[in-house]
């Protein structure tokens, strides 16, 4: 694979300097500056992003005029209704909103539509439903922005209507009485999660409630698990949320998430980042949702007791084992589909026999494998239902629009979305995305690239280093897990575990004299009859702390092998 170190020039000098007056490593004071922290003031703000930094809420468009219809609502006694989504960030924002309103000793109903049988945001049975409870004002998280003819009726019904999402509008927006989302208007965040949204609703419904205030703080846990999951850019104010709801993560007062902790394998865990949300806690909630139980999911995070909290978490992880056994049956399926397809820019795979539930995942890994755009498509409903994954370079929420005549319906962000279409429409979908796709990448797909931040011998490589990058922490869009490059390496030994598909390399830099155990996961099959044993690699990497049986050793989690002599 190709690949470049980022393309930086520094002073040396400026690298010193700066390392002896913050008390760190010149590498990562190096890593600091060629992400543009260049003045104290970035610096401090990247090193310490308390919550001084958060900007206040009335620079968040609509956030107030949503607490003062929720104050009125309260005061007038009327029936309030979250409407959520059954994804981690729709989960989270849902659990938010639900136990922000306990904790000021008010009741709140709660909607989750069925992924399998209802599909994503708001729909006419639901609101009816929601009616015919008695709900007068209805709050939408994580969804809502494209559901005009929804939010209509809710009104019709009677409802007010509060719309709290974060995805991108279309042409025109629902008729409610408020609406936040940093999409819409001059925000501070534009890529804020829908977790993050209903945080500033709750905080400014904190300070116009009569009454004790609770601590806003002790939400920053659901924030952080929300929008580490939905992959938001963990930069600016983003950052400030998830590191300071890292840090509840880690030590949780939320019995939900401790019993989730528990069953991940992360109960001892307390330097928490955002691949274990991301790998580990993320995906059993998720499972839920994928498979039709996202009530399990929300009855985990509002647990009030261990016993409950315990059972719950026990069911996500059986489900997310569910999960994996119907992601890696329909990912073979899928493989095989897109090798007869290697002449299409744009892929686009159908069956009749997948399940809705996991082809987002599936997408996802198709992506990654044969870097092209990528639609995985499901029956159901009498439509094909189905979601997008990108690739840099096509902003897919903008292609769909191009070709949304043969759409029934779409939303979503640049690099993932959902869609659906008439079934008689599939081959006429494949030709309009295939051209879409060729009309902004041209002929040819972009070669995929290793992009490093420093070469790194092994000499450097100690747990002091290692615990000082994990002050970048959370790593994810906006702000990666930095890559370093290794000088030659000679491969000791090298052997395949997990059933064959990883990959496990004894590497030594003789230079130094020392030798150091790394992992590449997911490529047995293509690892294993490369002959690396004995031969010198040089590698893209990234080193962790790893633990086992109580003794702590540096390892290398291997992004690619970039060159064998």
């Amino acid at each position: 694979m190709r690949w470049r170190l980022i393309d930086c020039p520094q002073d040396p000098g400026r690298i010193q300097n700066l390392a002896r007056s913050l008390e760190i490593s010149p590498l990562l004071a190096s890593l600091l500056l060629q992400r543009g922290y260049d003045t104290p003031e970035l610096i401090s703000f990247f090193l310490n992003p308390g919550l001084r930094h958060l900007r206040p809420l009335q620079d968040w468009p609509g956030v107030d005029r949503a607490a003062d219809i929720l104050v009125k609502s309260v005061l007038s006694k009327h029936k309030i209704a979250v409407w959520g989504d059954y994804d981690v960030d729709g989960i989270t924002a849902t659990a938010l909103l639900k136990e922000f309103f306990r904790a000021r000793g008010l009741d709140m109903d709660h909607y989750i539509p069925d992924r399998l049988t209802q599909g994503y945001g708001l729909n006419r049975e639901g609101i009816r439903e929601l009616a015919d409870r008695g709900v007068r004002t209805l709050i939408t998280v994580d969804c809502g922005i494209s559901n005009i003819n929804e939010v209509r009726l809710a009104a019709e019904l009677g409802m007010r209507v509060i719309v709290t999402d974060h995805h991108l509008p279309g042409d025109e927006l629902p008729a409610a009485e408020a609406i936040i989302n940093p999409k819409c208007g001059d925000c501070p965040c534009p890529e804020l999660a829908g977790v993050g949204v209903a945080f500033l609703l709750a905080a400014a419904l904190n300070r116009k409630l009569d009454g004790e205030r609770v601590d806003i703080r002790d939400f920053l846990d659901l924030v952080a698990l929300g929008s580490i999951a939905d992959m938001v850019e963990l930069t600016g104010q983003n950052r400030v949320l998830v590191k300071n709801g890292l840090l509840l993560l880690n030590r949780p007062k939320r019995l939900g998430i401790q019993a989730l902790k528990e069953i991940s394998g992360l109960d001892g865990a307390d330097n928490l980042g955002s691949g274990h949300v991301g790998f580990a806690l993320a995906p059993r909630i998720n499972a839920a949702g994928r498979l039709g139980r996202a009530q399990s999911a929300l009855d985990l995070l509002l647990a009030e007791d261990w016993s409950t909290a315990q059972k719950k978490a026990a069911e996500l992880d059986r489900l997310n084992q569910e999960r994996k056994k119907l992601e890696n049956n329909i990912l073979e399926e899928a493989r095989k589909l897109a090798e007869t397809r290697q002449k299409r820019m744009g892929l686009v795979l159908f069956s009749p026999q997948w399940h809705h539930g996991v082809i987002g995942i599936v997408a996802s890994r198709i992506v990654e494998e044969f870097n092209r755009p990528c639609l995985i498509l499901a029956r159901r409903d009498g439509l094909l239902k189905g979601s997008g994954r990108s690739i840099p370079g096509f902003d897919l929420f903008s292609g769909l629009k191009e070709i949304s005549p043969v759409l029934n319906d779409f939303g979503g962000h640049r690099m993932a979305a959902g869609l659906s279409i008439q079934e008689q429409k599939l081959e006429e979908l494949e030709d309009a995305f295939e051209s879409a796709v060729r009309c902004r990448l041209g002929d040819s797909l972009p070669e995929p690239e290793i992009v490093a931040d420093a070469r790194v011998d092994f000499s450097q490589l100690t747990p002091e280093l290692i615990r000082e990058l994990e002050i970048m922490q959370p790593f994810g869009l906006g702000n990666s897990n930095p890559v370093f490059v290794s000088p030659a390496l000679k491969v000791e030994s090298m052997h395949l575990f997990g059933r064959g598909r990883h990959v496990g390399l004894e590497l030594c830099d003789r230079e130094h004299g020392l030798t150091f155990r790394g992992k590449i996961w997911r490529r047995g099959e293509e690892f294993k009859d490369l002959g690396l044993q004995g031969k010198e690699a040089v590698v893209a990497y990234r080193p962790k702390m790893e633990t086992f049986r109580g003794l702590m050793s540096i390892n290398l989690h291997i992004n690619e092998i970039l060159e064998v002599r």
